[in-house]
């Protein structure tokens, strides 16, 4: 454990409720994945377009519930690196950084494989861009 400034606890516990979020929408999503229902997306067809896809899926597993996992998992990192926890912030980092890249695959995927925009999937992608933005903005450690 290491000292940690009042910006680093605020900046954490931001992290931890816009991860709460994430958690939020992505438990959503997966019980409307598992159940087979369909999302409530304000008659939008191309929300319907991006959940039904093939890429809404990796090997019969939802997306959402991988995404569930990680939102957790950025939750829980976060919480315990604001109490100063060093190796958990670079889990939290690391895990932050691995939801940007495959964001960024996604949002490819929505906007030049399936020409259709998820209202949930672009609140998702906001999420992860506002916890990378804490990640750059986190001062380091004293």
């Amino acid at each position: 454990m290491s000292e940690i400034t009042r910006t680093q606890v605020i900046l954490f516990t931001i992290a931890a409720l816009i991860a709460l979020f994430g958690v939020a929408d992505s438990t959503y999503l997966t019980v409307q994945a598992l159940t087979g229902e369909t999302a409530v997306c304000g008659g939008s067809a191309n929300c319907f377009q991006v959940l039904g896809s093939s890429y809404a899926r990796i090997a019969g597993v939802p997306v959402a519930a991988l995404g569930l996992v990680a939102y957790f998992s950025a939750f829980s990192f976060a919480t315990f690196a604001g109490f100063g926890y060093d190796r958990l912030r670079k889990f939290f980092n690391l895990t932050v950084w691995a939801m940007f890249a495959f964001t960024l695959w996604l949002l490819v995927v929505q906007a030049f494989i399936l020409h259709a925009y998820c209202r949930y999937c672009l609140f998702s992608a906001a999420m992860v861009f506002i916890l990378a933005a804490i990640v750059v903005l986190t001062p380091a450690s004293r």
